[in-house]
């Protein structure tokens, strides 16, 4: 089978067996979390064209132009730092190649390209529109060491995934794969990092219903792909294995039909660059095999550093360019009046309507007080209760004991032959 993704640009999986003797004596670098996962995302092909992180000239195009050095859109810098003192003292030089270390495990090869500085005020500013240090990404960004390094990644360690992440990850030649085998001619995407409500569950409904379009009536050959993100976790945001697991039980419960609606996950910690991240999301899920990625309000978003649909707008004029279909979707809300979920395109009862606010849907979760279905399915609800006992420290959300005891979402295998 042939695997393209982004702009017609064929999936390549840098994958490589690890080998002691062939990288003993490489000098040897600790990554962070944040930064493993993007190694394997980058090995994988989620990051499709990417094959490493970004040089100067591709950060450069990425900022003024949204686009790579051969024109291929794109819209976030993926980038390695590392201080000027730690690239002299360990000894990394151009066109040379280091061991990149996770949790004192070897995990991949990189090759250096280029070593260079780069205007952090400037990075931040072109990718979030403001320099403003309360924006996450922004301070992400000034955070950063003085010195980059561009270069190709080979994973030489493949991560083993545990339980209940293991039954949700997919490589895009294995998302392609699974999409095939469903018989889907059309995927739409639906991006999240929240436990499934009836707001979202009508949100994808609606784009199901817009992505099947020309497809014929008589069969199920479009489908929903709901591919979560798990990155970084803050106190307060929903735990990964409730995120995973709820959102699967739409299916196992049938509210979707198993055979519509499939549930993965790609990991990748959020900027929160709001039109830019949403570009960025669009181009990770072609690269999965979808047709189509629902996009609603405030997509990628944080506090009210955008306009709530300027990530729709972004869209429209990259349209020709995403190789994916946008479906833009307006906020929901439940209306007693009308006995439904609706939106205030079609419904004129806003003042009786029912909110669909984080606010609410946390008091419910935080109480432990079954929800009625008009807000959460009572199978989700339970599935998110049996989770905060059995992940979360008794919580649905992220705590100080959850990120200090939980279990990680993947480990590598110790290289036989090479110490720690």
């Amino acid at each position: 089978m042939s695997y393209k993704g982004h702009n017609g640009h064929p999936i390549v999986e840098r994958v490589s067996t690890a080998d002691a003797s062939a990288i003993k004596g490489m000098p040897r670098v600790s990554i962070s979390k944040a930064t493993a996962h993007e190694v394997i995302s980058l090995a994988y092909g989620f990051f499709t064209p990417l094959t490493g992180f970004m040089g100067r000239e591709e950060i450069d195009g990425t900022l003024d132009n949204f686009q790579l050095p051969d024109g291929t859109l794109w819209s976030i810098p993926i980038v390695f730092d590392l201080s000027a003192d730690d690239i002299e003292n360990l000894g990394v030089t151009e066109g040379g190649s280091v061991v990149l270390d996770y949790l004192g495990v070897p995990m991949a090869v990189f090759e250096v390209n280029e070593i260079f500085e780069y205007d952090l005020e400037r990075m931040a500013e072109k990718t979030y529109g403001t320099s403003d240090p309360r924006h996450p990404g922004v301070k992400k960004t000034l955070g950063y060491q003085n010195r980059f390094i561009g270069g190709d990644i080979t994973l030489i360690n493949e991560p083993v995934f545990h339980e209940p992440f293991k039954k949700f990850w997919m490589t895009p030649k294995q998302h392609q794969d699974a999409l095939t085998q469903k018989g889907w001619r059309h995927t739409v995407a639906h991006q999240t990092r929240n436990v499934p409500h009836t707001g979202h569950e009508a949100l994808m409904k609606q784009a199901w219903f817009a992505a099947n379009e020309d497809m014929p009536v008589d069969t199920l050959s479009t489908g929903v792909l709901v591919n979560a993100i798990i990155g970084q976790k803050r106190v307060g945001d929903y735990i990964d294995e409730a995120i995973l697991l709820a959102q699967n039980e739409l299916n196992v419960s049938g509210y979707f039909r198993q055979d519509v609606h499939m549930v993965s996950f790609t990991l990748w910690d959020m900027r929160y660059a709001g039109p830019r991240e949403a570009i960025f999301h669009a181009i990770l899920r072609t690269n999965l095999g979808c047709t189509h990625h629902m996009f609603g309000r405030d997509h990628a978003g944080v506090g009210d550093f955008y306009h709530p649909y300027d990530a729709q707008n972004l869209l429209k004029q990259y349209r020709a360019e995403l190789g994916i279909k946008p479906v833009f979707l307006r906020e929901n809300w439940y209306c007693p009046q009308c006995q439904e979920v609706t939106n205030s395109a079609l419904c004129g009862h806003d003042s009786k309507s029912q909110s669909f606010s984080g606010s609410l849907i946390r008091s419910i979760l935080t109480d432990e007080v079954k929800p009625t279905q008009k807000v959460m399915r009572h199978e989700v609800f339970e599935v998110v209760m049996d989770c905060a006992a059995e992940y979360g420290e008794g919580s649905p959300f992220v705590t100080e004991e959850y990120l200090r005891d939980r279990r990680p979402v993947f480990t590598l295998n110790p290289v036989e032959g090479l110490d720690a």
